[in-house]
């Protein structure tokens, strides 16, 4: 089977690596720092120590990196000619406009684009059930990426343009960090009032309210203790950050997420940087604690 080239062995680049060797995929891969990619060593990927070291040799480069800052030094680190034919999946969560640069560019240099960004987490990834949401000029395009998308995931939709997945991905991260918030507080006011949560939650159940997220994040709130993240405080602040962005960039107007990035970085402030980003909680709540 043809070579995988996967920039980015962090928190979901691991695990999505570890997938497509699975799935039978010879993988190339590169990260900033070497110790991170250790797993996929074990696993029998080959890490290399520079981005055009992986690229060499693979028909799939997958892009998992933290923003549009890292993968322009990533790209910039190729040899003239490497992007020519080679079909390059930007995984990662980064804003509309950032990814359309980002195309036109791997465009120009004879490679095809496709954005990739997905739903899920570290075992979504590990099990191949990620939801992908794929941005394209054209179905060709997707068409090709497709064989390494099925892998990663359980539903490949083609979105629509360039851009367009990405939006959709800021819309899904937007939502998790707002709904959290209003739980949070309802929650909280809940709580101080003596009434019993079990009470509370009952009802919610039953109601049009109700969001499957509130039970999942439920005792962690209850418990002040955030734990370790498959999805970390600290990068959900840097998606509501650029969600913010891309709402000032379509004209859009968000009072409440200047708000929530403060929120996240008081979480990020007390030490709960990379702890769930329920730890939201604790901000808005503070006798919850700061256990990390």
């Amino acid at each position: 089977m043809s070579q995988v080239a996967l920039l980015g062995c962090g928190l979901m680049g691991t695990p999505m690596g570890l997938r497509l060797m699975e799935a039978g995929f010879p993988l190339q891969a590169y990260n900033r720092t070497p110790a991170r990619a250790e797993d996929l060593v074990r696993a029998g990927a080959t890490v290399y120590s520079t981005p055009d070291g992986a690229v060499q040799g693979a028909d799939w480069v997958v892009l998992m990196l933290s923003d549009a800052r890292a993968i322009e030094a990533v790209l910039a680190d190729l040899s003239p000619g490497t992007v020519d034919g080679r079909c390059f999946i930007q995984m990662g969560t980064i804003l509309p406009a950032e990814s359309r640069v980002l195309g036109e560019r791997v465009r120009a240099a004879g490679g095809c684009y496709v954005e990739a960004p997905v739903l899920g987490s570290i075992p979504e990834a590990r099990e191949g059930r990620l939801l992908i949401m794929a941005g394209a000029e054209h179905d060709v395009d997707v068409e090709r990426a497709a064989p390494v998308l099925e892998a990663l995931g359980s539903t490949v939709r083609h979105v629509g343009a360039t851009g367009q997945g990405a939006a959709l991905k800021l819309a899904f991260n937007q939502l998790i960090a707002s709904l959290t918030a209003a739980f949070s507080l309802s929650l909280g006011l809940v709580r101080r009032e003596g009434v019993e949560v079990d009470t509370f939650m009952e009802i919610l159940r039953e109601s049009a309210l109700y969001a499957p997220t509130f039970d999942k994040k439920l005792d962690k709130m209850c418990s002040g203790d955030f734990g370790t993240a498959n999805f970390p405080v600290k990068h959900l602040l840097k998606d509501v950050r650029l969600t913010h962005q891309a709402a000032a960039d379509a004209g859009l107007s968000d009072p409440w997420l200047p708000l929530l990035a403060d929120l996240l970085e008081q979480a990020a402030d007390r030490g709960l940087g990379d702890a769930d980003y329920s730890a939201i909680y604790s901000s808005i709540v503070p006798e919850a604690g700061n256990r990390s």
